[in-house]
């Protein structure tokens, strides 16, 4: 049978968030209650296991999002009878139903914040909550901060590399696998340091002002009506007088050739330009040689290492647009494991994914401004000479702790976790992660569970 939740089916609105979650999940918890555990305190931990190899660091991102989930997970009475018409629970105990139907989120959240550089093993975040709810949010926990830690990451790295004067700005909503993901790829990209997105929804629910030039079609379309690329820009001119010109249509150099002469006689100024393909290094060298006024901004399948390129070989640009492979790429491969349960210590074993036990806390050592080392120990452990310990405690008892950060306050600490690694981290090629240290009650922790396992 097909259960119609929302107008089209596939929708999502904050009250479907209890059902955007994997079936083994629900099937789990149902478990949970016959067996008399649902109700035992649990704690899940969400980290990475290893980094991809071209990263030395993340930057976590996606709190703000997670915390908003929490606090509106509850189900109706609509969906637990989707639920109960699908035959998959048919054997469920009764008390599962009315769990579900009472339930809402009442455990605590432990949390790095957002912007904040972190490594392998670490926690980004912990949920200490009864089993059932512990587990329940496990996949869109995962779904929010493995994919907005991956853009917050690739748009620092963007921005370290571009440097401070740049102008950058997010283009990836066309090539993002959803609409949802396109507005998450948004807020991650400026609150890791961009100056803007053309994503208009995205830009207004986040306060900002969309940012943006002009598409080929428009040239292409005034162009074939009136005879001419320079009816194009003009044309487009008189709505939006300092917006950048899209000049290479047709021929990027005869465009500017052209603009230079306009500009040189009073009749056009031309605030910035923009150019979309070609050798770029060698086209915004021609620009700046002809409109040595105008901003260069250029586009088209940029990342990091193709930035750096371009700087090392003498383009002279003032501001990228980045789209597809920022809102793409390779998956940052976040877990969300369970390392205590009824304040009895669990871990996992199997080959190359083991897990650490218990509650943790990083405690991270900043001497002169850098990093200098991470401890991974356990939660009731003390701060050791110049540490500081990196999890705060941001929901308890299923209530929100913190006001909602600012973007800006969250670029800034971006920027400031950035500043703080040092060189051999922040490389494009071939990056030295640093390895936190593990503390002797962990690593005794895990030899007794070890052995007993």
């Amino acid at each position: 049978m097909k259960v119609i939740l929302t107008k089209d089916g596939l929708n999502i609105n904050p009250q479907d968030y209890s059902l955007l979650t994997d079936l083994y999940l629900l099937t789990m918890s149902a478990c949970y209650v016959g067996e008399g555990l649902a109700d035992k305190r649990a704690s899940f931990e969400l980290f990475v296991r290893r980094l991809p190899t071209s990263f030395g660091y993340l930057i976590a991102m996606g709190l703000a999002q997670a915390i908003a989930y929490l606090e509106q997970l509850s189900f109706s009475s609509q969906q637990i009878k989707a639920l109960r018409d699908m035959n998959i629970f048919s054997n469920a105990p009764e008390e599962f139903w009315q769990l579900l139907k009472s339930g809402s989120f009442t455990g605590d959240v432990w949390a790095v914040p957002e912007g904040t550089a972190i490594f392998a093993n670490e926690p980004i975040l912990r949920i200490e909550a009864p089993l059932w709810q512990a587990q329940l949010v496990e996949t869109y926990l995962l779904n929010t901060i493995n994919y907005q830690t991956l853009i917050a990451t690739k748009a620092a790295r963007i921005r370290d590399v571009a440097g401070e004067d740049a102008d950058i700005l997010e283009f990836g909503t066309r090539r993002a696998f959803s609409p949802q993901g396109a507005v998450w790829a948004a807020r991650a990209a400026l609150a890791a340091g961009f100056d803007g997105t053309s994503n208009v929804f995205a830009a207004l629910q986040l306060g900002e002002k969309p940012r943006g030039t002009m598409a080929h079609a428009l040239v292409m379309a005034i162009s074939a009506m009136s005879g001419s690329e320079d009816e194009a820009f003009k044309a487009f001119q008189t709505y939006f007088p300092n917006a950048p010109l899209l000049i290479d249509t047709y021929d990027s150099v005869a465009a500017v050739k052209r603009l230079q002469s306009k500009v040189g006689t009073g009749e056009m100024k031309v605030a910035g330009v923009r150019i979309d393909s070609g050798d770029l290094v060698e086209l915004s060298q021609k620009v700046r040689f002809h409109l040595p006024e105008t901003k260069i901004f250029v586009s088209g399948d940029l990342d990091e290492e193709e930035i750096a390129r371009l700087k090392l070989k003498g383009g002279v640009i003032d501001g990228y647009g980045i789209g597809t492979k920022l809102v793409t790429g390779e998956s940052i491969g976040g877990v969300y494991k369970l390392v205590e349960i009824d304040d009895i210590p669990t871990m996992k074993k199997s080959s190359n994914k083991a897990s650490y036990p218990g509650r943790k806390q990083i405690f991270r050592t900043i001497i002169n401004g850098k990093i200098k080392s991470d401890r991974l120990g356990l939660q009731d452990e003390q701060d050791e000479d110049k540490e500081k310990g990196l999890l705060k405690k941001v929901m308890q008892d299923g209530e929100r702790l913190y006001s909602t950060e600012t973007l800006e306050q969250i670029r800034q600490r971006t920027a400031n976790s950035v500043a703080s690694l040092p060189n051999n981290v922040k490389n494009i090629d071939h990056p030295q992660s640093i390895k936190a240290n593990i503390s002797d009650a962990l690593k005794t922790l895990q030899e007794s569970l070890s052995n007993n396992l």
